[in-house]
C-alpha cells in the first residue's frame, strides 16, 4: 500500500527555496573560482602593496584600508560577474525553465538568490579583508601607514568594504535577471557601474560630482575609508547608496521577472 504524501511535505517554502539556492551555488565551479580569486587578489595585492612600500613616496595620503585593499578594483568585478552568472548564467543553460517550474512564483528564487550571494560574498570577503590588513601591517609596521585593529574606523572600514562588495554582487545579479544574458551583462557591469562614475567626474558641474559620489564603485570606495576623506560621502551615505541601488535593481528585477516568459 502506497503511504500518502501530506501537502506540506511538497510545499514550496522560502526555507526550501533557500537551500537550493544555497546548494546550487556551491555545485558550481564558477562559485569556488570566484571566491578562490577574490581571496588570492585581495591576500596577494594587499600583500604586495605592504611589501613594497615606502614612507614619503607618494601615497602617504592614501587611507591606509584603503591602501592595503586596492585589490577590490579587481575583486568587485570578480564579485559581479559571480552575481551575473548565478542569475543570466541560468538562462544561457536553460536551467531557468526547471527552476521556475519548481517555484511557480518566481520571486521567492530572486530573493534566495540575492540572499545566498550576498551571505557567502559577505562572510569570504570579511575574513579575507582582516587576514590581509593583519599580513599587510607586519610590512608596514614602522611606516606612517602603520595602523591597528583597535585604531579608530579600521575594523569599521573592512567590515564595511565586505557589506559594499557584497552589494555590489547582488546588483550584479539583478542586471543579469534583467537582461538574461552574461555578455551583455558583464557590459553593463563593466561599463555603467565601474566605468561610468570615472567618466563623469571629468565633467565640471559640482552637481555632477556630488551624484557621483553615489555611485555603486565610488560608494564603495568611500566606505572603505577608515577616516572622513573629503571628496567622498560619508560612510552612511555610502552605505544606503549602495542599499538604495541594490533594492531598485531587485525591484526593477522582480518586475520584469512576474511579468516576461521564462
Amino acid at each position: 500500500m502506497t503511504t500518502p504524501v501530506s501537502t506540506a511535505a511538497l510545499a514550496v517554502t522560502l526555507a526550501r527555496v533557500l537551500r537550493s539556492e544555497w546548494h546550487k551555488l556551491w555545485t558550481v565551479r564558477s562559485t569556488w573560482l570566484s571566491l578562490a580569486l577574490t581571496v588570492l587578489l585581495t591576500v596577494g595585492i594587499g600583500l604586495a602593496i605592504g611589501a613594497t612600500y615606502e614612507s614619503g613616496g607618494g601615497d602617504d595620503d592614501l587611507d591606509t584600508v584603503l591602501l592595503v585593499l586596492l585589490g577590490m578594483q579587481f575583486t568587485q568585478l570578480v564579485i559581479g560577474t559571480l552575481g551575473i552568472l548565478s542569475t543570466a548564467g541560468e538562462h544561457a543553460t536553460g536551467q531557468i525553465r526547471s527552476t521556475m517550474t519548481a517555484v511557480p512564483r518566481r520571486l521567492p528564487v530572486l530573493w534566495s538568490k540575492a540572499a545566498v550571494l550576498a551571505g557567502v560574498t559577505f562572510v569570504i570577503v570579511l575574513a579575507t579583508n582582516f587576514i590581509t590588513f593583519l599580513l599587510a601591517q607586519t610590512f608596514l609596521t614602522d611606516t606612517d601607514q602603520a595602523a591597528s585593529l583597535g585604531d579608530p574606523g579600521i575594523a569599521r572600514a573592512l567590515a564595511a568594504n565586505a557589506a559594499g562588495l557584497a552589494l555590489l554582487g547582488v546588483i550584479a545579479l539583478g542586471i543579469g535577471s534583467l537582461v538574461r544574458s552574461v555578455p551583455t551583462a558583464i557590459g553593463i557591469l563593466i561599463g555603467v557601474v565601474l566605468i561610468l562614475p570615472e567618466v563623469l567626474t571629468t565633467l565640471p558641474y559640482d552637481i555632477v560630482d556630488d551624484a557621483v559620489r553615489h555611485f555603486p564603485a565610488k560608494a564603495l570606495e568611500a566606505l572603505t575609508h577608515a577616516e572622513p576623506t573629503p571628496g567622498t560621502a560619508s560612510p552612511a551615505a555610502a552605505l544606503l547608496a549602495l542599499t538604495l541601488w541594490t533594492a531598485a535593481t531587485l525591484a526593477l528585477s522582480a518586475l520584469l521577472l512576474k511579468r516576461r516568459d521564462v
